[in-house]
Order: C-alpha cells, then sequence, then structure tokens
C-alpha cells in the first residue's frame, strides 16, 4: 500500500538512501561513474539535518512516498529559486527542486502520486505555475515530465559536478520544464 506524508526528522537517512539510489540508477551514463560510486548516504542526510528540511517553518517540503511502510521515493517543492539559488526565492512561482524514487518502483505508479502530491501542495500555497529543471540527458525523467503535462520553456542552465583530486567539476546541460496548476 503506498501511502504520502511529510519529511519527519527521523527520515533523513532513509530519504538520502533513495536519493542516492536515485542518483545512481537515473544518472548512470549521464554523470561520471566516479561521482555515482562515492556518495554516501550518512552525508547527505547530514546535510539534510543541517539545512532543516523537515523542519514546518522550512521555505520547502518534502514528501515521502512509502510502500508498505518501506521508503519509495520523495519531493520536495517550494518557492522557485532564482538561478537555483535557495537563498534567492521568487515567490511568484513554485518550485518542485526534487523527485527521486527507488529504482524497484519505477513505473509502479509512486512517481505519478509524489508528483501529484507535490502539484497539490503547490497549489495550496497559492502557486498556479510550477517549474523544475531536469538534466538534459536525462530522457526518461524528461518523458516522464512530458507525459505528466509539462513542457520545456527554453531556459537553460549547468549543473556542476564536483570532482575528487582538485580537478575542475564537470558542467551537465539542465532544461527547465513548466507546468500549470489552476487546471
Amino acid at each position: 500500500m503506498l501511502t504520502i506524508r511529510r519529511e519527519e526528522p527521523e527520515d533523513a537517512e532513509a530519504i538520502a538512501r533513495v536519493h542516492i539510489h536515485g542518483w545512481q540508477a537515473g544518472y548512470a551514463g549521464i554523470m561520471p561513474d566516479e561521482v555515482l560510486r562515492r556518495l554516501n548516504p550518512l552525508a547527505w542526510a547530514q546535510r539534510r539535518r543541517d539545512l532543516g528540511t523537515a523542519d514546518p517553518e522550512h521555505p520547502f517540503t518534502t514528501l515521502l512516498a512509502e510502500v508498505d511502510g518501506v521508503p519509495a521515493g520523495f519531493t520536495t517543492f517550494g518557492p522557485y529559486r532564482n538561478e537555483q539559488d535557495r537563498d534567492d526565492l521568487d515567490p511568484a512561482y513554485g518550485e518542485m527542486l526534487a523527485m527521486y524514487v527507488e529504482p524497484a518502483h519505477w513505473g509502479d505508479g509512486t512517481a505519478r502520486a509524489l508528483l501529484a502530491a507535490a502539484r497539490d501542495g503547490l497549489a495550496a500555497r497559492g502557486w498556479r505555475e510550477y517549474r523544475l529543471w531536469v538534466l538534459e540527458d536525462n530522457a526518461r525523467a524528461r518523458r516522464f515530465y512530458e507525459r505528466a503535462g509539462l513542457s520545456a520553456d527554453g531556459q537553460r542552465s549547468t549543473y556542476p559536478v564536483p570532482l575528487a583530486g582538485g580537478r575542475p567539476p564537470v558542467h551537465l546541460d539542465e532544461v527547465r520544464y513548466v507546468g500549470r496548476l489552476d487546471g
């Protein structure tokens, strides 16, 4: 049975694991293998705690999907980040910052349920339009968002992926998608 609920502080490690598994499966062949191999769920969980993502006063909301009580995916949404900067928020638009699903749950409706819950949450905060960024080469995610009614609006960005050993980051191209919340 699928349930979706708001993140609690004790969910940090479970969400970090889902996030990392989503990266490792979804970004294989897109992001350098060395980056995907070194992802650390304990470090990612601590970053969530440091950011206070479970705090009800946090500007972004994270919802956790569970299937039979086991974490299966999550989504994070809130005000739009200008230049993807969490400190420069544009209250005119909503944004879905993240959505990751355990690969074992790809195609079972978990992602659709999370997207619907995020849309409901964004609409409840008064937004009529929302945006999200997706890696240009992530064809699976792009098809999912397009089937869900979002469309690329022509805006582009790059996502810097840090490399070990002081090497310069790899820059991956991103495209912005836009969706309506008012019908």
